[in-house]
């Protein structure tokens, strides 16, 4: 395996990690998930400076939302509006609080086909999250949702295990620069929010294995 994705197709001829293991390790099995080890293997720390948040403006689709963060958003809308654009509130108010995309997907709402509706610009000129901001002003408990928290990483949800793993793209560029120079890992970057995802044991169960490949890697 050439890129260290996981998808549905490698499930029959997956290996779980293990720290006696001999064999090429393809991946890591924590409790129900299926672990890229891109997300070990490569380094990466957000550069709003360099990037400006530019994925919140590009992509496809806008930013996937769960099940339960429907109801989340249709309930602090009217809250976090205040923080938002006005090209921001008229795409919800003109579409919904989220729609879905040609794959069926349920995303947040566009402006028009470019950033995410639930955005705004600070003063230097950075695309900004307004739940975000309106979680630290303290008007609402939730952060943002959880696919925004996580990227570049995305979850694909199977029957019996969900796959988690890196989305690489070009305009994380600087940010896998600010990684290297930095030297630190995906996964270490991202800890709150696959905390937030799996919890602090399917962490601690992530950092463990990560420890033990990266010396048998040595």
């Amino acid at each position: 395996m050439q890129n260290n994705e996981l998808t549905h197709s490698e499930s029959d001829d997956r290996r779980s990690f293990s720290l006696n293991m001999t064999e090429e390790i393809i991946m890591l099995e924590i409790q129900k998930t299926l672990v890229s080890l891109d997300l070990i293997e490569k380094n990466f720390v957000c550069d709003l400076n360099a990037c400006k948040g530019v994925c919140c403006v590009i992509g496809d689709s806008g930013a996937p939302i769960t099940s339960e963060e429907q109801n989340i958003l249709e309930q602090l809308y009217p809250i976090v509006r205040e923080y938002m654009t006005p090209e921001g509130v008229e795409a919800v108010e003109s579409q919904g609080w989220y729609v879905f995309d040609s794959d069926g997907d349920c995303v947040t709402p566009l402006i028009g086909d470019d950033e995410c509706a639930y955005t705004y610009k600070n003063s230097d000129g950075i695309t900004m999250c307004a739940f975000e901001k309106a979680f630290h002003e303290n008007k609402i408990d939730f952060l943002k949702p959880i696919s925004c928290h996580l990227y570049p990483v995305r979850i694909t949800k199977y029957e019996e295990y969900e796959a988690v793993n890196y989305e690489k793209n070009g305009i994380c560029k600087s940010a896998c620069e600010k990684g290297e120079k930095l030297g630190t890992s995906l996964f270490m970057f991202l800890e709150q929010p696959l905390t937030r995802a799996y919890g602090k044991e399917w962490f601690k169960e992530l950092k463990i294995a990560a420890e033990a490949y990266s010396k048998q890697k040595e």
